[in-house]
């Protein structure tokens, strides 16, 4: 009487394949962040860095106490911040709502042609920061509100449209077939069927990329692009500490508060 062996096969969470693979991937990583650290510090003037601390601590000083006196003369840059983050918002959506209908799949008129198009106006939207759109409108159309508004409108679509295409492709299949079974044309399965089920998002959408950029419109008067980033630079260049603890201050304050509203709105919208 033969006696059978039997292997039992020990199951194991990764091939021996994969975990080479894993450790291999650690390994480059543990490299590329060798080699990032050392190009990193070959150039660093580590005197300035040890004496940061001493630095910080003594521009803090010259901050207070913050000139309240200055706080009249920022009323009138800071409406114009809201103002651009609001007026570059609502251009932005106007823009990024048809891009974002030819960017989705199941509403795009070609797949081969205007998705990929759609596609890409939103990464090159999304890959260049609003401060870089606002110094080349600058350059293009002159210092002042306009470039501000059209550089938030222009970095708006990437966010608006990429949030929005995703939203429109995971609508239900459902309820657009249902509507479409009724004999409905293109246009009114668009509007009874797809737009009802994004509006949500739509606006929670809306108002978080302009609690975004009221942030973001905060800072391109750096550049000449209006608003209270004017003050900021123009006090900046005289090194008023104190008016700059006051723009801080009031840039925080401007923040907290978009913040909020923000949060409230979303909240009742969805």
């Amino acid at each position: 009487m033969t006696e059978l062996s039997h292997h039992s096969q020990v199951w194991t969470y990764r091939t021996p394949r994969a975990r080479l693979l894993l450790w291999g991937g650690w390994l480059a990583l543990v490299a590329l962040v060798v080699y990032c650290w050392q190009v990193m510090t070959a150039r660093t003037m580590w005197a300035f860095v040890w004496d940061a601390p001493t630095q910080a601590a003594d521009i803090g000083s010259r901050m207070m106490p913050p000139r309240w006196s200055y706080l009249p003369e920022l009323m009138g840059p800071l409406w114009d911040t809201i103002n651009i983050a609001t007026l570059g918002t609502l251009g932005g959506v106007v823009m990024a709502v048809p891009i974002a209908f030819v960017a989705a799949r199941n509403t795009s008129p070609s797949l081969l042609i205007l998705r990929p198009i759609a596609l890409f106006i939103i990464v090159a939207s999304r890959s260049i920061n609003s401060l870089i759109w606002a110094l080349l409108l600058v350059a293009i159309i002159g210092p002042g509100l306009l470039a501000g508004i059209i550089a938030i409108a222009l970095r708006s679509i990437g966010f608006i449209g990429k949030l929005l295409y995703e939203a429109i492709e995971e609508t239900d299949a459902k309820q657009i077939e249902a509507v479409t079974a009724t004999g409905a044309s293109g246009a009114q399965v668009l509007s009874y069927a797809i737009v009802p089920q994004i509006m949500p998002a739509f606006w929670g959408i809306t108002v978080f990329r302009w609690d975004i950029n009221i942030r973001e419109s905060a800072i391109l008067g750096l550049v000449g692009a209006g608003g209270i980033g004017l003050k900021l630079n123009a006090s900046l260049n005289t090194l008023a500490w104190g008016q700059i603890s006051v723009i801080l201050l009031l840039i925080l304050g401007t923040v907290v508060v978009s913040e909020w509203v923000s949060s409230r709105m979303r909240h009742a919208i969805i």
